[in-house]
């Protein structure tokens, strides 16, 4: 014969599991996986700006304004501390996902200047640094558009009935996402008019 508290306790799990708390606890976990994974694209990224402008500079110190840019955008990213809490945080989330636009915005108006010349785009040293980049773009692409799956799975879970109510009773919150369209506006590089200056009239 059961113990009466190991038939409660089967009885509590059948319970649980019925209610969607396993889910829960499984997708918030799919979370902080695939949160993992954005931070480490992100930062790959991050570890590429330096030598990537230090060669820039070396072909087209001129660009002050861009390469500063670039570097403010890198430290800004850097000032944001990406604890395993900043995914509950909707405002802190926001600032996290600002700052990386604004670093992906200046990493393009990099690379639309680098195109004036020609002595950089033959540099070897830039040509394996700017494949890298391109490489962790699309791995940071890949990783948050997984990111963006868990969580909305997640909060479809928190949010539907009955497992609302356990979310409810067990403290699981939705949570914030990327918003892509809003991060693709902020990377957008800008149009550049390649067409020749106007010849000065001669005197």
């Amino acid at each position: 014969m059961r113990r009466p508290w190991a038939v409660l306790a089967a009885i509590a799990a059948l319970l649980l599991s019925g209610c969607g708390y396993n889910s829960l606890q499984t997708q918030d976990e799919q979370i902080k996986a695939a949160w993992s994974e954005v931070l480490n694209q992100y930062q790959r990224r991050a570890d590429l700006v330096p030598n990537l402008v230090n060669t820039v500079k070396g072909y087209a110190a001129q660009e002050e304004r861009v390469l500063t840019e670039v570097t403010n955008a890198r430290a800004k990213v850097g000032t944001i501390q990406a604890t395993p809490e900043l995914i509950n945080d909707p405002q802190a989330f926001a600032k996290f996902q600002q700052a990386q636009g604004e670093l992906s915005g200046a990493l393009s108006r990099l690379l639309v200047v680098s195109e004036n010349y020609p002595q950089l785009k033959s540099d070897a040293a830039f040509r394996d640094l700017q494949a890298q980049l391109e490489g962790t773009e699309n791995r940071i692409t890949v990783a948050r558009n997984r990111y963006i799956q868990s969580v909305q799975d997640y909060n479809v879970t928190v949010r539907r009935f009955p497992s609302n109510l356990t979310a409810k009773a067990f403290g699981y919150q939705i949570k914030p996402n990327f918003t892509v369209e809003n991060e693709a506006e902020v990377a957008k590089p800008p149009k550049v008019d390649f067409a020749p200056a106007p010849k000065s009239p001669q005197g």
